[in-house]
């Protein structure tokens, strides 16, 4: 039995336990740190696994909540300058917001109403015309022949990609949901739920927050924000892209002679709300149109949209990035092709603002990583190049 303490501290500790205590390294300050940041590390892990899983189970209905919450960050952001001018209150200026877009639609639509629907059905029947055209020209070569081997029925026929590029849009809006409540009705439940968002925002964010630990509410709460303006600033200095895109396009074209200039015009500047990926998009229609017309007009509209993009690339990218966050394009293409095999169109159009607001919260939350200039991938140390 081991002997009492004489001063009255208890028996001494056995010879195996203080041989254990010995052996047992004292955690410092450094693996401490290390501890927190692996435990930070799993986290994050994890809630990108049950926010990816929940995409996957649930992606149409999410779909139209980020829409939703889209639509109401651009509806706060147009009714600031009402509340700093004319000191209206939150809910009145957003109303007001409200009223002059439905405004100007009804507006639009009462007096040109028919003549949109016109140029859109002319634009339609024009690039399914076209590409029939096109897939008689690839079919006289080998290479036009293997080209049709891999997509036979994606450049004519009703049902083509180009012919049926409306409805196929229209149709995959949100996937499931959209085929119980149609197409009107999703747009209706996003303009109606963005509509309440943007009157009480406290509110929706508040009880969103009521789910989240409240060791971490403050946290998540200013990930929200950061998240919030960033979508603003994003979808502003997209929306100024997609209107100087359009307005060049529609110029261009109309001087190189490409009928249905203006449709085309607008059809550059929407596709170009998706980067990179919506240049080649709205670029397509006016090469099938410019065939018609003679190959030095195809080449002279090539020419006209690569000079478009080089410009959007070099001006208005950096601006747009200066305000809300820089975004790689191999990361935004990558974000673009697994949102969109998941959420198919929508998850396509919604990659980028939704990738630009996830990169903002990791800026502002994790701290950057500033290599050595030695050490960067581009200039390889020599001590790895001698490892390599």
């Amino acid at each position: 039995m081991p002997q009492p303490d004489p001063l009255g501290k208890g028996p001494p500790e056995p010879p195996k336990r203080r041989a254990l205590l010995r052996l047992t390294p004292n955690p410092g300050p450094d693996a401490a740190a290390a501890l927190h940041q692996l435990a930070t590390m799993v986290r994050f892990a994890l809630i990108v696994t049950i926010a990816v899983l929940a995409i996957w189970l649930v992606g149409d209905v999410m779909a139209i909540i980020f829409a939703s919450a889209l639509l109401a960050i651009i509806l706060h952001g147009l009714a600031r300058p009402l509340q700093r001018r004319f000191g209206l209150p939150h809910s009145l200026a957003v109303g007001t917001v409200m009223l002059i877009i439905i405004g100007l639609l009804t507006l639009l639509i009462w007096s040109n109403g028919p003549a949109i629907a016109e140029q859109y059905l002319t634009l339609k029947h024009a690039l399914t015309a076209q590409a029939g055209g096109l897939r008689a020209k690839l079919g006289n070569n080998v290479l036009g022949r293997m080209l049709l081997e891999h997509f036979p029925h994606g450049l004519t026929g009703e049902r083509s990609m180009l012919g049926s590029m409306g409805v196929g849009l229209a149709g995959s809006v949100t996937g499931l949901l959209s085929s119980a409540l149609g197409v009107l009705g999703v747009i209706v439940v996003i303009v109606v739920a963005g509509f309440y968002f943007a009157l009480s925002p406290s509110l929706y964010v508040d009880g969103f927050l009521r789910m989240v630990p409240i060791s971490h509410r403050d946290r998540v709460r200013r990930a929200l924000i950061v998240a919030g303006t960033t979508l603003w600033a994003w979808t502003a200095g997209q929306a100024l892209d997609m209107l100087v895109v359009g307005v060049l396009s529609a110029v261009g074209l109309a001087i190189l002679g490409v009928p249905l200039a203006l449709a085309l015009g607008v059809v550059a500047g929407l596709c170009n709300f998706i980067p990179y990926i919506g240049a080649i998009l709205g670029a397509v229609p006016a090469l099938l149109l410019a065939l018609s017309v003679g190959t030095r007009t195809t080449w002279a509209v090539l020419i006209l949209y690569s000079v478009i993009q080089f410009l959007e690339g070099n001006v208005l990218a950096p601006l747009i990035q200066k305000r809300a966050v820089r975004m790689p394009p191999g990361v935004a293409i990558l974000a673009q092709t697994v949102f969109s095999s998941i959420l198919g169109v929508p998850g396509l159009i919604l990659a980028s603002p939704l990738t630009a607001a996830l990169l903002k919260v990791m800026d502002t939350n994790l701290p950057p990583y500033h290599p050595a200039p030695e050490e960067t991938l581009e200039n390889p140390a020599p001590a790895m190049t001698d490892k390599a």
